[in-house]
Formats: structure tokens, C-alpha cells, sequence
């Protein structure tokens, strides 16, 4: 492969995603905060890089996908970021779950310094980003998209252009506010179930083929019955996501009251000890 990808953010989900371009043949150049997460992949080939300034000025495609708005802020727009650091033509998507505002307001930056912003988050947990079957929401210049989506389709199955810059954001916050709701449904089926004397596995062979099927409760009610709440993705990180979501709705005036409940909930779990947990230990809530 010609183009040299940089990867930052080796997490739950980047691990997975940087092994991924790796095993489709990208010459890889990695940069994480904590250097050990990132032993494996330089093992299999992976170019370590001490900064963020460092692996932008060597790269011809850079990926990030890291925590918080303000570390997405502080990584692209900060004085050793990445836009001050890339070289004019590099291609830069971020596909951490952030803001929409924050989205474009990269995707202007970079414009003036002539790179090619994507906002581009992802959904389908720990289990997608190892099986490389990520669902990708892309926003941006759809040229700067088809350039790019070799690259995604070594993360990803189901890589959707939405439109222009912030719209990938968009549309994760539309993928949260689904899931939130359907966590509290789910919970409350396998209580229900409980409560009633079923056995809930069974129940779940009958109910997650039926009208009522969804990934969580295809993925994440079996680890919710197996006390598994090992994070596919952090109950922490669920919480910013659908903050972003409530101020979005905000902005539009949009009444979203199941998204409302679900981050009250997870809130409330968050504050007794479990904000790095998986999210499917929302169930704990009906077990206290």
C-alpha cells in the first residue's frame, strides 16, 4: 500500500482498528498516550512515534480516535497538533464520537492549511472493531471519502457518505440516542423475565430473533446474565455521548425524553463506582 497511516488512540476500539489497517498491508506509525498499549502492534510491525507532532508530519493519512471533545480539540487544533504539524494533501479523520460543531470547525482549519478533514465515528463495540465490521458514518468532502474508503473498508462493512462536514456526528448522535432507550428495554426484559420465574437465556433465544431483536440485545444481554461487564465500550464514554446528544437536541428544539431517562440512568450508575465498566452494567440498576 502506498499511503503511510498514522493511528492515535490504541483504546478498546483502536487496538483493533489499527490491527486491522496493519493486516490489510498500510505501513502503520502509532502514537498513544500510555506507550505499553501499543507493544503489540509494534510487534507486528507498527512504527511507534513520540508525538502527536511527529507521527502527523510523517503521515499521508492520520486516524484518531480518542476520548473526550477536548482531547479531539486539543490533538487537531492544539500549537503541536495536528493540523500545524501535517504536511499539505494529508487526509485526517477523526472517528472518535464528538461533537458536530467541533467537526466542522476542524474541517475549516484544515482546509486552510489544504488537508482533508473527515469526521467519521463508528459503532458496533469491541466486537466489530475486531471483526473488522464496523459500521463508518462519514462526513466531509465526498472526494476526500472515496479517496479514504479503501482505508475504511479494512475497519469496516457497513461505510455510509452522509454529507458534509459534522454530518458523520449527526448521525452517530442518532445511532445513541437509538441505543440508550433500547439498553433501558433491555434491562427491564431480563428483570421481567426474572421476576416472573423464566429462565432469561431462554427467553432470549425466543425474543432477540423476533420484532423486538436489536444488537445490544443480541451482544450485550447474554454478558448482562453472565455478570460479563468487561467494557466493549466504557459506561463513561456512553455518558459524553449522549450529553452531546442532549445539547444537540437542545439546539433544535427536539424533545428526546427517552435519551433523557437513559443518561439519568446512566449517570446514577456512573456515580456508584461503575463509569469503566461496558455499558450493558446498566442491568446492575434492576439488581441493587
Amino acid at each position: 500500500m502506498e499511503q503511510t497511516v498514522g493511528f492515535i488512540g490504541l483504546g478498546v476500539m483502536g487496538q483493533s482498528m489499527a490491527k486491522n489497517i496493519l493486516r490489510a498491508g498500510y505501513p502503520l506509525q502509532v502514537y498513544t498516550r500510555t506507550k505499553k498499549k501499543a507493544e503489540q502492534l509494534i510487534e507486528q510491525g507498527a512504527v511507534w512515534k513520540n508525538t502527536v507532532q511527529e507521527l502527523a508530519g510523517d503521515c499521508d493519512v492520520i486516524i484518531t480516535i480518542i476520548g473526550y471533545p477536548q482531547d479531539v480539540e486539543e490533538v487537531y487544533l492544539g500549537q503541536d497538533g495536528i493540523i500545524q504539524s501535517a504536511r499539505p494533501g494529508t487526509y485526517i479523520i477523526d472517528m472518535t464520537t464528538s461533537k458536530p460543531a467541533l467537526a466542522k470547525k476542524i474541517y475549516q482549519e484544515a482546509k486552510g492549511k489544504k488537508l482533508f478533514a473527515l469526521d467519521a465515528p463508528v459503532s458496533g463495540g469491541d466486537i466489530g472493531a475486531r471483526e473488522a465490521r464496523l459500521a463508518i458514518m462519514v462526513g466531509g468532502d465526498k472526494d476526500a471519502y472515496e479517496y479514504c474508503l479503501p482505508i475504511f473498508e479494512t475497519m469496516g462493512q457497513n461505510i455510509v457518505y452522509q454529507g458534509e462536514s459534522g454530518s458523520g456526528q449527526h448521525t452517530k448522535m442518532c445511532n445513541q440516542i437509538a441505543i440508550a432507550a433500547g439498553m433501558i428495554g433491555v434491562c427491564e426484559a431480563i428483570a421481567y423475565a426474572e421476576s416472573s420465574g423464566l429462565d432469561p437465556a431462554n427467553v432470549l433465544k425466543s425474543i432477540s430473533t423476533g420484532a423486538a431483536g436489536s444488537w445490544s440485545l443480541s451482544n450485550l444481554a447474554p454478558r448482562m446474565l453472565a455478570d460479563d461487564f468487561e467494557p466493549g465500550f466504557f459506561v463513561k464514554h456512553f455518558i459524553k455521548d449522549m450529553g452531546i446528544a442532549l445539547e444537540e437536541s437542545g439546539n433544535m428544539d427536539l424533545q428526546t425524553p427517552g435519551l433523557k431517562l437513559a443518561h439519568e440512568l446512566y449517570e446514577k450508575l456512573a456515580q456508584s463506582g461503575e463509569e469503566n465498566s461496558g455499558t450493558q452494567a446498566l442491568i446492575k440498576l434492576w439488581k441493587s
